[in-house]
């Protein structure tokens, strides 16, 4: 094989330059990175965490004040241990909520906050005990279906037999 122009190599170097930069820039401004900076990390306690993965939103009135870093179950109660970091500005009282919130029907799952009225504040490492766990789109789906099943059937048995419809050729009787 010939050797390489100098131009061709400074084509190469800049092309691999350029795909560098894009892909630092991506990462820095993908929103999907841990939260950055100084941080208060906190943890809760849900009966379930479906759909939620470390690198998952926090937010605050839809605002996105940090991330989850970490999921692990509780070999003592079976519950679903998160751990948040959450933006060190922010000082969230210690009768805030954390609830588990989704998108949209097909969206991904979010870390919402509401935050409380005490004075408290929780400190690093402190426990947000008042939780609201995910919604299972298909156990709501599940039970609405098993409902409208049920309703005609219990219609039926309450009168013991079902009401006579009377017929299309004869009227009917005052």
């Amino acid at each position: 094989m010939k050797g390489r122009s100098f131009s061709e190599v400074m084509a190469g170097a800049l092309v691999l330059l350029v795909t560098a930069g894009f892909l630092f820039y991506a990462l820095n401004n993908s929103g999907r990175s841990g939260f950055s900076g100084p941080g208060v990390t906190l943890s809760a306690k849900f009966d379930r965490i479906d759909g939620l993965a470390p690198g998952a939103d926090v937010r605050v009135a839809g605002v996105k004040v940090g991330s989850v870093v970490d999921q692990r179950i509780d070999p003592q109660s079976f519950l679903a241990v998160l751990t948040m970091r959450i933006d060190g500005s922010l000082q969230i009282p210690s009768d805030s909520s954390a609830e588990i919130a989704s998108e949209g029907l097909l969206g991904g799952r979010f870390v919402s906050l509401v935050p409380g009225g005490s004075d408290r504040i929780l400190a690093n490492g402190g426990e947000i005990t008042i939780t609201q766990s995910a919604i299972s789109l298909e156990s709501l789906l599940g039970r609405f279906i098993f409902s409208m099943t049920e309703a005609p059937s219990a219609a039926t048995n309450r009168g013991g037999a079902e009401p006579a419809l009377p017929s299309l050729g004869t009227p009917a009787q005052p």
